[in-house]
């Protein structure tokens, strides 16, 4: 796996608010979430890995094609000199995880390092799919607290008037 080379790169001044868009009331969200594709030339191996060893729930859409549903998604937009895109895995506990997976038999390609923001390793999947398997250090805001953090704002605006 290649490492992204960092840039020095100034960021553009972002607007102040919660980072909870949600447009107009009633009004429907412009994503409505992210699809992820990995191409290998041993699709059906790693269908069955994800399926067996990931153990991510998934609809059959028929003649052998899953698409998997992930319980939490992010994007996240990093410095580099090449253009490309990577898959990362999160966890709350990367040492549970990594040894729950082996005993799956899923392969790890490096051990644990702490790179500051939060621990990380990767696994291979079928195919020589390689991905990052990662603890963030920092709180991860998932959807139920980023609805009740909506809900609380809107409370807060009924209570003023």
């Amino acid at each position: 796996m290649t490492k992204a080379t960092p840039l020095s790169v100034s960021s553009p001044k972002l607007p102040e608010s919660s980072g909870n868009y949600r447009g107009k009331q009633g009004e429907q969200k412009l994503i409505k979430g992210l699809h992820a594709l990995l191409y290998t030339p041993k699709p059906e191996e790693l269908r069955a890995f994800i399926r067996d060893k990931l153990r991510f729930p998934f609809t059959d859409t028929g003649e052998g094609w899953l698409i998997f549903d992930m319980p939490e998604a992010d994007l996240g937009c990093h410095p580099s000199v090449r253009v490309f895109h990577s898959i990362s895995f999160y966890c709350d506990n990367i040492q549970k995880t990594v040894e729950e997976m082996k005993s799956r038999g899923v392969e790890f390609t490096s051990g644990i390092s702490d790179e500051g923001w939060g621990l990380l390793t990767h696994f291979r999947m079928p195919g020589d799919v390689e991905v990052e398997l990662y603890e963030p250090k920092y709180e991860k805001r998932t959807r139920s607290k980023s609805r009740r953090v909506h809900v609380m704002q809107k409370r807060k605006t009924k209570t003023r008037k």
